[in-house]
């Protein structure tokens, strides 16, 4: 077959999909590559150079946006991926989108449809990898959104930090964007030039820590890690309460030497990476208690940096409120709206209890559910509940009680799920002894219910 035919890489955990969607796309003229799950993925990308992917968003090993992720931030998308779903939603879609993929597909899937969005894909190509270069770019331009004096200060005191190499701790409530400061940091260091990587690393499992880390090497091939691919960067690690005893001394022994073994190799890395970390829960009584190593603590927390919650600096929300919005238009091509004075008011004295991350959904919730260009006081109120002071009181009947069955249970334990989530520190390991299920269906309820870790 001529190589200047596409190349399209199929990557989906079901044998009878790869078949069909093989044979529909071969029909077609193009070649097909296919992979079973995200490590073979990786490789075929590599050395198959396809023109365009189609990616499940769930497979047992790592989940589809994970992997978007992770190639968007290695390499700015080299190619148009198209995100494919049993579990379509419109967060999903957002979520697929705003990372960079070129459309979303729904399962069962409509093959005049999906030979349709890969021909559209592939001559639009050009101009998706200019579009996700920009995405990416803005992603690493965006400040932390605020003229307040508390925004102002923390600002500056990291700009200071920034002209040193010291270890930043940061803490704080779980939305506050504390990876978001980080980067700031980042972006002022004299790591700026090099990459910038974020794991939460409560996701890692015990078994896999070692290989996410380090990376490995197999059959003469190299697959760099974690610390790698922050060579001459940073490297973020979030909620690091979250963090097994096992990797916690895997790291702390990397730390400490700036250097270790690929899994399976012989060779010492060493690596220049800057390492900051962030917090949600007080890791005093983790310490205490042996969950948490204390000369780890130590090593991470050379600085300790708070970022307040969003009630603190209250004066911000009309910003951010606008700043989402042009995000929202400019990123995932949402009609623009504007919040009315009164509907600024009202959330300017709102609670905020899951902070940035909790206003930026709602704006997004609003652009995207909301008509007309008015964003009005009731709808705000309607989209947060029945607000009394302080308190949020429900209807007597759920929402979710008029819905179909199966929508109402994934609604339910979405709710339940995050409820314990945050009440654990954003350990899965901790979660998953809270709810009384084994890690691994927790890993896959997790994602099928969109979920992040």
């Amino acid at each position: 077959m001529n190589t200047n035919t596409p190349c399209i890489l199929v990557v989906d955990d079901e044998p009878d999909i790869r078949r069909l969607v093989c044979e529909i796309l071969e029909d077609e003229g193009y070649r097909v590559a296919m992979a079973e799950n995200a490590s073979v993925a990786r490789e075929l990308k590599r050395s198959s150079q396809p023109n365009l992917i189609l990616l499940d968003i769930w497979m047992p090993d790592t989940d589809g946006i994970t992997l978007l992720k992770e190639w968007v931030a290695e390499e700015g998308m080299l190619c148009p991926v198209i995100m494919m779903s049993g579990h379509g939603s419109v967060e999903a879609a957002v979520e697929a989108t705003r990372l960079g993929a070129y459309d979303f597909l729904e399962k069962p899937l409509s093959l005049a449809k999906l030979l349709l969005i890969v021909a559209r894909a592939l001559e639009a190509s050009n101009l998706q990898i200019e579009n996700a270069g920009l995405r990416q770019q803005l992603v690493a331009d965006i400040e932390p959104v605020g003229k307040s004096a508390t925004v102002a200060r923390t600002k500056d005191q990291l700009k200071r930090l920034a002209q040193h190499d010291a270890r930043v701790l940061f803490v704080g409530e779980a939305g506050v964007g504390k990876e978001l400061y980080a980067r700031y940091l980042h972006n002022n260091s004299a790591h700026r030039d090099g990459p910038f990587v974020d794991v939460a690393v409560g996701s890692i499992s015990p078994e896999n820590s070692a290989v996410e880390f380090f990376g490995k090497e197999s059959a003469g091939k190299i697959y760099p890690g974690l610390l790698e691919r922050a060579h001459k960067g940073t490297l973020f690690l979030g909620e690091i309460g979250g963090m097994d005893k096992e990797t916690q001394l895997r790291l702390l022994s990397a730390l400490e030497s700036s250097s270790f073994l690929r899994v399976g190799g012989g060779e010492v890395v060493r690596v220049d990476v800057r390492v900051v970390a962030s917090t949600r829960i007080p890791l005093d009584e983790e310490i205490k208690s042996g969950r948490f190593r204390q000369d780890l603590y130590y090593l991470l927390n050379e600085v300790t940096l708070e970022i307040p919650p969003l009630r603190n600096h209250s004066e911000d929300v009309p910003g951010l409120l606008s700043f989402y919005v042009d995000y929202f238009v400019s990123q995932d091509k949402l009609s623009f709206r504007k919040f009315s004075m009164a509907a600024q008011n009202f959330l300017r004295n709102y609670s905020w209890r899951g902070n940035v991350r909790e206003l930026k959904n709602l704006v997004q919730r609003l652009m995207i559910l909301g008509v007309g260009e008015d964003i009005e006081l009731d709808e705000v109120k309607s989209a947060l509940g029945s607000v009394i002071g302080d308190v949020v009181v429900s209807a007597s009947v759920p929402d979710f009680f008029n819905l179909p069955l199966k929508e109402a249970r994934d609604h339910f334990e979405k709710a339940y799920l995050e409820y314990h989530f945050d009440r654990t520190g954003g350990s899965v390991a901790k979660l998953s002894a809270a709810v009384g299920m084994e890690r691994t269906h927790l890993y896959r309820k997790l994602h099928s219910l969109n979920i992040k870790l």
